[in-house]
């Protein structure tokens, strides 16, 4: 709960995946293609079984891909991953469209 919330989706190094019914709190590495495995950042976190991602910023392609596998997408999120659960629920984040994804890939 005290790692930073990266400012790109898709270059953090990890997850933080948190379930806010049970509090039950995992660490879940990046290894998708950006950090030389395989496979897209959203199929990762699909994988993880999550129903909603916080993050500070992302690309128009991957909340596409969120959004096709049923995901929804919150942007906005700044601070610690604390920070950022507590933006969310007080409604501070925007759900994000592919419109508000950075196109610089």
């Amino acid at each position: 709960m005290d790692d930073y919330v990266c400012e790109h989706f898709g270059k953090a190094e990890s997850y933080t995946i948190y379930d806010t019914e049970t509090g039950e709190l995992r660490i879940l590495r990046n290894t998708s293609e950006h950090f030389g495995g395989v496979g897209h950042p959203p199929e990762l976190i699909k994988s993880a079984g999550a129903d909603v991602v916080i993050c500070g910023g992302m690309g128009a392609r991957a909340i596409a891909m969120f959004k096709s596998f049923g995901i929804k997408v919150y942007m906005g999120a700044s601070g610690k991953v604390r920070d950022a659960i507590e933006q969310f629920r007080a409604g501070k984040l925007v759900e994000a469209d592919e419109a508000m994804g950075c196109t610089n890939h």
